[in-house]
């Protein structure tokens, strides 16, 4: 029982400082953005502590209740908070650029706020799992969707960025969104070779990273990190329906949770489409992702808050 009881308090301590530290570190991004400060490191180590709290506060959680910590709102709003500054930390480490953490952190703060600070305690507390819940699909599914809404949320975010930055401005970009080579060197056109009888082909400099604009990198790191949270949302769909089909006798039964996992599917398989097979590249792909960034908060918070469904035990109602 003391046991427990430490667990429990050493949690309060722990939401309380990832809320601290996101806070701290929203802060030194923006005073970086506003004042050109050379603080970037200051923001990843913020960032990179906020990580590593709110794993600790996820297993002090595991530990106390006995079960993988994605049973109700407190649990998964600080696994989505965690989810978020994984995926900071990996498109930080390439792009060496503070609008990345200038839109990420105030996300990730303000989930862990919404968590600590506004939830009611008896939302907060551990309890048993329901006999739906009593599965080890708890965490395949669950664990897999979260991270899909980080990835997409984060992406989404880097193309909100993109649209702030490129506001008003003309954006020739020269990555491209087809392939794993985004910076290969592009055909320009096609000359005739004198006395030869062939055509030889012009192409443009290889762009490295290093020559980039941050147009062009907002605009590649979202398509990249969207590219990764298209695919865990399917897997999180299929083994969704898996357990579904377990648990309740049908894989698809229009749960308005399910209703709009499709949809957040449907918008952003456009968007990869769009750039995939149409070419499309800067604004208009970026205003879908910014679409698909409240399509994704509806899919997992607002359908909790509009009514009921077979999905919202442990959540609101």
């Amino acid at each position: 029982m003391k046991y427990a009881m430490n667990l429990v308090v050493l949690q309060n301590w722990l939401d309380n400082t990832v809320f601290a530290l996101l806070l701290v570190t929203t802060l030194v991004y923006w005073v970086n953005l506003a004042f050109s400060k050379n603080w970037l490191v200051w923001g990843t180590t913020g960032m990179a502590l906020a990580n590593f709290t709110t794993a600790a506060l996820l297993l002090a959680r595991w530990l106390e209740a006995g079960y993988f910590p994605l049973s109700n709102l407190y649990e998964s709003l600080f696994f989505l908070a965690w989810g978020i500054t994984v995926f900071h930390l990996l498109v930080e480490r390439w792009s060496r650029s503070a609008w990345v953490g200038a839109v990420t952190a105030p996300v990730a703060m303000g989930v862990t706020a919404f968590a600590a600070l506004s939830l009611p305690p008896q939302m907060q507390r551990s309890a048993p799992l329901v006999p739906a819940l009593k599965s080890n699909w708890l965490m395949m599914h669950v664990s897999v969707m979260m991270l899909a809404y980080a990835a997409l949320l984060v992406g989404s975010l880097l193309a909100m960025a993109f649209l702030v930055v490129t506001r008003g401005q003309p954006v020739p970009l020269r990555g491209s969104s087809v392939g794993s080579g985004a910076y290969r060197a592009q055909p320009v056109r096609q000359l005739p070779v004198a006395g030869e009888g062939r055509t030889a082909v012009l192409t443009q400099p290889v762009v490295t990273p290093e020559q980039l604009t941050l147009a062009d990198m907002l605009d590649n790191l979202s398509y990249r990190v969207i590219g990764l949270g298209f695919p865990l949302l399917t897997v999180g769909i299929i083994s969704g329906a898996v357990w579904a089909n377990e648990a309740w006798g049908a894989p698809w039964s229009w749960d308005p949770k399910e209703t709009w996992a499709l949809i957040t599917w449907l918008v952003y398989a456009a968007y990869l489409h769009a750039r995939i097979t149409r070419g499309w590249q800067g604004r208009r792909p970026a205003v879908l992702a910014s679409v698909g960034f409240g399509v994704v908060w509806v899919c997992y918070l607002g359908v909790n808050v509009l009514g009921k469904g077979l999905h919202s035990y442990g959540w609101f109602w």
